[in-house]
């Protein structure tokens, strides 16, 4: 397929390395998905390298991203783990979702990564210029067979308005959702009702920002099944960090 105008035009050149974060199962005890974040050549905050994205160098960046975190993965040892890797895109920066794909897809055969394996993840944070768009896409990487998330949810532009315009197979609950909800009746009553909307709708849910065990220990009685944050694992740069369960201890990397 024949990449498009804005594709065409991609020239920059970003240097990055990609740190990597579990996001585990915790009734299986696995990790699910490993999500690539974005970081200097350095280890440098994601900060430092955004504040360098434009709105005309944005599919340069993206489309770099992409490939960073799928060679960096694999080069780290997930295709072995059997887990998914979880790469942030930027919906803005996809011109025509069927060829904005293209170099994503090659990535990923000359690897050897599935591509089955991939979830692209965007935030609500980043503003929606045009949600029929966002739409489209999502619908036609669900239509390939790849996992779709939404990042953030519960803060930035959009809440359940954007959830009536299009359905991620996923939803993270942004981390201040999350923080004490062992000790805030308010957030647990929000995030039953969501868990309660996202069931009735056929999505998965992840809770990340996860910190301390109560927070932990009171998302698993509300039945939340996937989690994400420093409690289980902090992000490993170019590596795949080991990850701990609060009731097991220190756990090795595995599938």
């Amino acid at each position: 397929m024949n990449a498009c105008q804005g594709c065409q035009g991609a020239a920059e050149k970003f240097d990055l390395a990609m740190a990597f974060q579990p996001i585990v199962d915790v009734v299986a005890e696995r990790v699910w998905a490993y999500e690539a974040l974005v970081r200097g050549p350095g280890g440098q905050g994601a900060a430092a390298v955004l504040g360098t994205v434009t709105a005309e160098n944005r599919y340069a960046f993206d489309q770099q991203c992409r490939v960073a975190a799928i060679t960096q993965a694999v080069a780290a040892g997930i295709v072995a783990t059997g887990a998914k890797l979880s790469i942030n895109f930027l919906p803005n920066a996809v011109y025509s979702p069927l060829a904005c794909i293209q170099l994503t897809l090659k990535t990923a055969a000359a690897t050897g990564f599935p591509a089955d394996r991939l979830v692209f993840e965007f935030t609500e944070n980043e503003e929606m210029v045009d949600t029929a768009h966002v739409a489209t896409i999502i619908e036609t990487y669900q239509r390939m067979g790849f996992t779709t998330a939404l990042d953030d949810f519960g803060a930035g532009h959009a809440g359940l308005a954007l959830l009536a315009k299009f359905q991620t197979d996923v939803i993270k609950l942004d981390m201040e959702l999350v923080r004490g909800i062992d000790q805030s009746p308010p957030r647990r009553i929000i995030v039953e009702g969501l868990l309660a909307l996202f069931a009735r709708m056929g999505i998965t849910a992840v809770a990340e920002g996860i910190e301390t065990v109560g927070e932990y220990q009171l998302l698993r009685d509300l039945g939340v099944r996937y989690m994400q944050g420093y409690l289980l694992a902090r992000p490993g740069l170019q590596t795949l960090p080991a990850w701990t369960l609060p009731h097991c201890g220190p756990l090795a990397r595995r599938a």
